[in-house]
């Protein structure tokens, strides 16, 4: 039998009695009928109060829909006095219960009228306000507000009770052994309570709730771990937990697997609240062999505001050194987010007064910003800055464990910013960029670098077009602009260098005039003209000091205009070739080849700009020590940052033979398909009529086969023109004959081609024909790696995943496990293995090697080959490690392992560095990020005699 109830405000009168009404008991409420749709309790027989809290006024009781229970209950309340009633629902609901309680259980409901206690028993709940209790057993003591819930014993059940006590109160969970609960105080008394607040789950002996929801524990355990029996926890006797901010508490110590270890606490928190809340950080402590002990990474973190935050970190060494650091990440949805790295190192090794005592400061900036697309279709902003000193990587710990980080030789970073005039076609953008190399402390910097552009348009293009397209209006233009201001120093003479004497600055225009035409239907005739203009604000006229016996430099400053200009034209067409094979030496699979020949013939011209009427270059007479004159032409633009036109004047002829071969052929179901066979191959050579010497370039030849759908074969290969001679004291160089008039075809300077292959065990099985026939269908069910490219890592997690789940689903629905062809379990280990292998071939110009009868130098080749791979043993394991070998030197490259292992609760993680130097990171800590700085555990090698290069 299902009781339901609802308790009112009005139930403590002077005399507090109950009854329990009937569904669909007719009433009456204020001169108006009222249906009562909900079992409701009543004071006296006159007041009943509906599950909204309505009073409803009886005239008449009918007694005979009520069973035995309900009938005592109404005899008992017939006693009461009508005065004490109605002066009961005159008194103010202060006195009382605020609100409706509402209960319900599904075995069966017990009123004990001498006790006034109704008890509830199977799946019972009691409702009341924001208060939810469900339990196997649940007393109501109406005049003292109070509810006790506790389980039923049962050999059955885990733990043997089963229906313990769930409370909640708002967004607060506690399960329990017992609890009692006053309705008016809001207090509980709770005996092994526990509740889970955000990565932490606490759990407590006997605790005490108060009206604000504050509990107070008494032998408590806070732990991470959510299993039933937690590998690890911190056994707090006394701890106040405030919901949703922190839990205070008293002595404590760690218990890991049930071992308590020697290692008490007097005092402490946890935070647990979500929103951004300030708060110290502690350090880390440790022992570094040239600088002492330590304590890092502490300080303090400000949460500003939620959309931006600050942490400030520091650190020091017992001999003498101490470093600061700043972060701060900043979010503004939809329109920006990012964030900022500041650090500062004072570094000093050795003792002071003694030779080896070294001092060193250095400082590290990153900084990084992104735009939002939304915020702005036409302006964006970007950032991406990573700047450090030379010195910086070297005296930071965490450097030192990380290969990637201390091998890197070269830093680049940029600031970029750009906006589009989409009504006139113009769009600015402007970059500041900084390239550091890290193994001479040089610098490359451009500040700032700034673009305007103009898309192409058609000046005689007419703005409502009436017949045929005349040829003026297939011309086309456009515009670029380039504002640049840059600097190549030494990171320590940056910040003294002068703008004017040290920076190189210019504008460059650049104004390219195009068109295209048919002629004859077939040949495309693509002629254009380029105009470049450069602006200077100084230049360097040279000339020789015979006493001093050098170059005298004399820089001038001024608005200096350099401009040059060269025009081409090009003509070009396709012609198509097929050959369909004999069918009867070939059958009928092979349709057709087609081949497609490309040529492409242009020709361009550029004037002379070293004629003297230019004035872009010069001569100044040298006058040796020996007395010999000679002349030394120079361009006093000739360091100038967009440079300066060429001398000599250039008609240049290039031929260039486009080829594609494509075979079309039959399946086996009759259906048509393309395979390329070249993809494609082309030669090129160009001849400059302007040249007196060496008119031709050297052949350039193309090679493209798509191998299968993620690999391509690329091929680029340079012949050489002009042989080899030799002077009349045996020195080789490149003389003016060619090799094809010496009956040789031209001279091979060489090529380089990389290859890849990434091997896992789909692969393995596609290899030697393995899988099952279900191992196929789910193979044809998702996209071929091959065929596709897929990561192999990505791709054996995803297979692993899926087959823990339909694993799990068998399991799960009662039916076996996956098992093998053989019978066993099916077992899968995803791993993965990569080889790369680069090779090289260049002539070896080294004058010893040369052959003087065939009049070549013979070849030489760079290898280099790489390896990685990754191993998930199981659910928890995880090996990696990567290596290479260098065989010039004939020694190993980078080579790193890693092991990292779930521990549930805890993650442990162990790299090592092999070569070229050795060192090893040893990581233990909790995984919740609530304790991941608290406990945790860090072994690494020293900062220098652990450290080995070699």
């Amino acid at each position: 039998m299902r009781k339901q109830s609802t308790i009112a405000a009005l139930m403590f009168a002077a005399i507090s009695c109950m009854m329990v009404a009937n569904p669909g008991m007719p009433s009456k409420k204020k001169d108006k009928k009222a249906q009562v749709d909900s079992t409701a309790v009543a004071v006296g027989d006159s007041v009943f109060v509906d599950s909204l809290g309505n009073e409803i006024i009886s005239t008449e009781t009918d007694t005979t829909q009520m069973d035995s229970l309900q009938k005592a209950i109404w005899k008992h309340n017939k006693v009461v006095d009508d005065s004490i009633r109605l002066d009961s629902i005159n008194r103010k609901k202060s006195g009382g219960i605020d609100a409706p309680v509402q209960y319900q259980a599904d075995d069966s409901l017990v009123y004990d009228a001498h006790h006034k206690v109704a008890h509830l028993y199977g799946n019972s709940n009691v409702k009341y306000e924001n208060m939810d209790l469900t339990s196997d057993r649940i007393s109501m003591d109406l005049d003292k507000s109070n509810v006790r819930a506790s389980g039923t014993k049962d050999s059955m059940a885990e733990g043997g009770i089963k229906g313990k006590p769930v409370f909640k109160m708002g967004n607060d969970t506690y399960d329990t052994d017992t609890i009692k609960f006053n309705f008016k105080s809001k207090k509980a008394l709770i005996n092994n309570v526990y509740t889970e607040q955000q990565d932490g789950f606490l759990t407590g002996m006997k605790s005490k709730r108060d009206s604000s929801g504050v509990v107070y524990l008494q032998h408590g355990r806070y732990t991470t771990c959510d299993d039933p029996h937690p590998d690890f926890y911190i056994s707090l006797s006394r701890a106040k937990v405030r919901p949703g901010k922190d839990v205070i508490f008293g002595p404590a110590y760690l218990v890991v697997c049930d071992v308590p270890m020697p290692l008490g606490i007097p005092y402490g928190f946890f935070p647990f609240t979500k929103s951004y809340s300030s708060g110290f950080i502690m350090p880390t402590y440790g022992d570094e062999s040239d600088r002492g002990f330590y304590l890092r990474d502490g300080g303090y973190y400000f949460a500003i505001s939620d959309k931006w935050d600050l942490k400030l970190l520091g650190e020091i060494y017992t001999k003498g050194s101490w470093g600061l650091s700043a972060a701060s990440n900043y979010r503004k949805r939809y329109k920006y987010s990012g964030s900022f790295y500041f650090s500062y190192q004072d570094t000093q090794t050795g003792d002071k007064g003694m030779p080896d005592f070294t001092k060193h400061e250095s400082f590290k900036v990153q900084w990084s910003h992104r735009q939002d697309s939304k915020a702005n279709p036409f302006s964006s902003l970007s950032a991406s800055v990573n700047f450090a000193t030379s010195s910086y990587e070297r005296n930071n710990l965490n450097s030192l464990y990380n290969p990637q980080t201390m091998t890197q030789s070269t830093r680049t970073s940029s600031v970029s910013w750009s906006t589009t005039f989409s009504s006139i076609g113009m769009s600015l953008s402007s970059t500041a960029n900084l390239s550091q190399n890290m193994r001479d402390s040089s610098i490359a910097m451009t500040l700032p670098d700034l673009n305007i552009s103009i898309s192409r348009f058609y000046p005689f293009r007419r703005k409502k077009m009436v017949g045929d397209e005349k040829w003026y209006e297939k011309i086309a233009m456009s515009y670029t602009g380039h504002i640049s201001n840059s600097i190549n120093t030494k990171e320590d003479k940056l910040m003294h260098s002068s703008l004017i004497k040290d920076w190189r600055n210019g504008w460059q225009h650049q104004i390219p005039v195009s068109a295209s035409f048919t002629l004859f239907k077939y040949l495309n005739v693509n002629p254009s003209f380029n105009f470049t203009d450069r602006m200077y604000t100084n230049k360097v006229e040279k000339s020789w000091d015979a006493t001093a016996q050098k170059e005298v430099c004399d820089t001038t400053y001024g608005f200096h205009n350099v401009y040059n200009w060269n025009m081409s034209i090009g003509l070009s067409t396709k012609l198509y070739g097929f050959w369909i094979p004999n069918r009867k030496l070939f059958g009928n699979r092979i349709d057709r080849i087609r081949h497609v020949i490309t040529p492409t013939v242009s020709f361009s011209y550029a004037p002379d700009f070293g004629a003297s009427h230019y004035g872009y270059w010069d001569t100044y007479q040298k006058t040796d020590a020996d007395g010999n004159v000679s002349l030394v032409s120079y361009s006093p633009y000739q360091n100038a940052l967009y440079g300066v036109p060429g001398k000599g004047k250039s008609g240049n002829i290039s031929f260039t033979l486009g080829n594609n071969l494509e075979m079309k052929w039959r399946d086996k179901n009759d259906s048509l398909k393309k395979v390329s066979l070249i993809d494609a191959f082309d030669v090129s050579m160009s001849y400059n009529t302007a040249a007196k010497v060496r008119p031709w370039s050297d052949m350039n030849i193309n090679l493209r086969l798509k191998w299968w759908k993620n690999y391509t074969f690329n091929m680029n290969a340079v012949f050489a023109t002009y042989a080899y001679e030799m002077d009349e004291n045996g020195n080789v160089y490149v003389g003016n004959h060619t090799e094809w008039g010496k009956g040789r075809f031209g001279r091979f300077q060489g090529m380089s081609q990389n290859f890849s292959f990434t091997l896992n065990p789909e692969k393995l099985k596609k290899l030697f024909g393995g899988g099952s026939d279900e191992d196929d269908k789910d193979k044809n069910k998702r996209k071929d790696d091959d065929d596709e490219g897929m990561d192999t890592d990505i791709e054996s997690n995803v297979d692993d995943s899926m087959e823990k789940g339909k694993t799990g689903a068998k399991k799960s629905g009662g039916g076996k496990a996956k098992t093998d062809s053989d019978g066993y379990m099916a077992f899968k280990m995803p791993w993965s293995l990569t080889f790369g292998y680069g090779v090289t071939m260049r002539e070896d110009t080294r004058r010893e090697k040369f052959n003087e009868k065939s009049m070549r130098y013979p070849y030489k080749f760079t290898q280099n080959l790489n390896m990685s791979g990754n191993v998930r043993i199981s659910d928890g394991w995880n090996i990696s490690f990567s290596s290479g070998y260098d065989f010039d030197n004939h020694k190993l490259s980078m080579t790193t392992a890693s092991l990292a292992r779930d521990l549930h609760c805890f993650n442990m993680s162990c790299s090592v560095v092999l070569a070229p130097y050795t060192s090893y990171n040893f990581t233990f800590r909790c995984n919740a990020a609530t304790l991941t700085d608290a406990l945790k555990y860090d072994k690494r090698s020293g900062y220098s005699n652990a450290v080995q290069w070699y």
